[in-house]
């Protein structure tokens, strides 16, 4: 028993609404419908789990897990609720649960993406939940980012290697696998980047948690250290696409979490190039939602964690991500130097050692898309600043092959809105309409999103007779539901 009281659980208990005699009959009823029908769970027992800090039983916290989760509309973990899974006296993990254990991130990848399903299934939102600091989960993570994982530690210690450890909620019953069937989870990887790229994260969402969940299953069984290996590639794949997906539709607080169980699967398979990626994607998250000094915390912790190992144009794409915060913050010299940082890496890697596949998207057309929005973003600043976002989306947009839809979409809203800023309402016109004939076949929140800060560089020329026409199709075009930053002003 513990002797001080669980805020965390007080804090989403206040939130539901619920009685403690009721949350006490709706645990034994759960529980029930898990398969545990002898739970008894009175007022008392609620109340010393909030009041003084008693960590309840198996099953009981997965089953509030559940109740949480469907009762808020987001995926609520055992973390969240203030428990501690591994029942130790000593000291606890630092900064809202992070860095868990090596043990532990199957589990947590397992629990939280059958969450997820669950809200999917239920047709819950799915958000709601608040976004933890960069520099909280900076400096909570630096040591654990910076040592070296023995793969030993991958799995659970078990008795019997074919025996899976028992599930979280909605586990997937898996099986010990072979090479042959991680390829195939390899391949699978790529078709749902390749869908991804083209329409947004949307459509496909569901498809990939429920892959990593049935990955996280698997991992739950101890496989020879190469395949474990791979297997955790698969699932650092698949949790940044997760992740990815999730920001991409809005559910900021679950794309978060995909992003920090992706850093931990990579680092888990000895990849730290690809944790530091999975990093710079919640980066990108914060730099999105208005957030450019903890996207810079972020980065710091993805550059220097990412290691030696770490190819020059993964480094320039890590780069094209700093400096996409600095200009948001309107720190043009040292964009322009971290740019020019950039350029130099993409230049140097002569092709000589194949990029993982992770990375293969990173191209010469992206660098210029990133280095478009770099100086288009700074154009809010600086608006000097603007004929050079020009001249790399222009680059962009003709370097762009089929299949990455979406980042046309954005390159043309980048060059739009700096023509905006450029006083050149005509091109910035012609260039918007060519993000309007296709925005609406993707299921991309962000390309609405960056849309909206484009209409809002069209207010000064509302009189001008091809501009007013573009603004009254925009406003047709948009969905009358606006999705608010966390904090602050969208950087786009």
């Amino acid at each position: 028993m513990g002797s001080a009281a669980n805020t965390r659980l007080a804090d989403l208990f206040g939130l539901t609404g619920w009685s403690k005699g009721e949350l006490a009959r709706l645990v034994n009823r759960q529980a029930a419908a898990m398969g545990h029908p002898q739970l008894a769970t009175d007022t008392s027992r609620v109340r010393r789990w909030i009041d003084t800090g008693e960590t309840p039983r198996e099953p009981v916290p997965k089953v509030l897990a559940a109740l949480f989760t469907e009762r808020l509309g987001r995926v609520v973990t055992i973390e969240d609720l203030g428990f501690d899974r591994r029942r130790q006296t000593g000291k606890r993990q630092a900064g809202d649960g992070l860095p868990w254990p090596p043990e532990r991130t199957a589990a947590v990848l397992t629990e939280f993406t059958g969450m997820d399903l669950m809200l999917n299934r239920r047709g819950l939102v799915g958000a709601g939940a608040a976004l933890a600091s960069g520099s909280v989960i900076s400096s909570v993570m630096y040591d654990w980012l910076h040592s070296d994982p023995a793969l030993a530690a991958d799995a659970p210690v078990l008795d019997d290697p074919l025996h899976a450890d028992p599930a979280a909620y909605d586990r997937y019953e898996a099986a010990p696998i072979g090479s042959q069937e991680i390829e195939s989870l390899e391949h699978s990887v790529e078709v749902f980047r390749a869908w991804d790229a083209s329409r947004g994260g949307g459509l496909q969402r569901k498809a990939v948690v429920g892959q990593l969940n049935e990955v996280g299953g698997m991992l739950s069984y101890r496989h020879p250290a190469h395949l474990q290996r791979r297997l955790w590639g698969v699932a650092a794949n698949l949790a940044v696409l997760a992740g990815w997906m999730s920001h991409d539709v809005g559910l900021e607080p679950t794309a978060q979490k995909y992003f920090l169980i992706a850093a931990h699967a990579a680092r888990e398979g000895g990849d730290r190039p690809r944790a530091g990626e999975a990093l710079s994607r919640a980066a990108r998250q914060m730099v999105h939602l208005g957030r450019p000094d903890e996207a810079l915390d972020l980065m710091t912790l993805a550059k220097s964690g990412s290691g030696e190992a770490t190819l020059p144009r993964t480094r320039a794409m890590l780069l094209t991500v700093e400096a996409w915060a600095q200009a948001s913050m309107g720190h043009g010299q040292a964009m322009r130097r971290t740019l020019g940082e950039a350029e130099e890496l993409f230049v140097s890697d002569k092709g000589d050692v194949a990029p993982p596949s992770w990375m293969q998207s990173f191209d010469e057309a992206d660098l210029h898309g990133m280095q478009a929005l770099a100086y288009r973003t700074l154009a809010e600043h600086d608006p000097s600043a603007a004929s050079q976002a020009q001249v790399h989306a222009k680059r962009a947009i003709t370097l762009r092959t089929g299949g990455h839809e979406r980042s046309t979409i954005f390159d043309y809203l980048s060059l739009a809105s700096a023509c905006f800023i450029a006083d050149d309402p005509d091109q910035a016109d012609r260039y918007a309409r060519m993000a309007l004939l296709t925005i609406g076949e993707t299921s991309s929140h962000r390309t609405w999103d960056r849309l909206r800060q484009m209409y809002r560089l069209t207010g000064r020329f509302s009189d001008y007779g091809t501009v007013r026409e573009l603004r009254q199709e925009i406003d047709a075009a948009l969905p009358r539901q606006k999705r608010k930053p966390a904090r602050g002003r969208m950087n786009v």
